[in-house]
């Protein structure tokens, strides 16, 4: 039995779920977003609380279930609240700053680099050395924050890249001489 796909997801007040043929959308403060469920997942909209159910035990609507309610439940959130990843850089003279809706980062290349971000994207650098990128589709963000951190990864000699806030990078010895 699924454990995550047995669990009701409750709805705020301030969303708005409708339910047909297969697609789920929530409107929010904070946007709309959809989702095409499976043909084999059922869902019920009762009292601001979507329950999940499925049609047989196939492991494969097994795992769709889990995964459709997981979905939706951050679709929901998304709309509600939002999510968030911040970035932080290290390096001499490695730096971010907005111009506009774009994002210019610097960061030891001969030319800067310009990030646009896609519909739905809020990219801010409270610091030159912070990115925090907010939206409400989780994938998303994770996505366009991935995109970032590949554009100069933190290199393991003395820890200069792009990182996520919290991230550890494991540290190697250099080179020594033994002369």
């Amino acid at each position: 039995m699924s454990r995550i796909g047995l669990k009701p997801v409750n709805i705020p007040d301030k969303v708005q779920v409708n339910i047909k043929d297969k697609c789920i959308t929530a409107k929010g403060p904070l946007g709309e977003l959809s989702f095409n469920m499976s043909e084999f997942i059922d869902c019920k909209l009762e009292n601001n609380v979507l329950s999940f159910s499925r049609q047989n035990d196939e492991k494969k609507v097994r795992a769709l279930h889990g995964l459709t309610r997981a979905l939706t439940s951050n679709m929901i959130n998304g709309v509600a609240t939002g999510f968030t990843k911040n970035l932080k850089i290290e390096g001499v003279g490695f730096k971010a700053e907005m111009r506009g809706n774009n994002l210019f980062l610097s960061l030891g290349f001969s030319h800067p680099i310009l990030v646009v971000p896609p519909k739905g994207i809020e990219i801010k650098t409270p610091t030159p050395t912070s990115i925090v990128v907010t939206g409400a589709d989780k994938q998303l963000v994770g996505e366009v924050s991935a995109r970032i951190r590949v554009l100069r990864k933190p290199e393991p000699y003395k820890g200069k890249g792009i990182r996520y806030e919290g991230e550890y990078v494991r540290r190697k010895a250099g080179k020594t001489n033994t002369k």
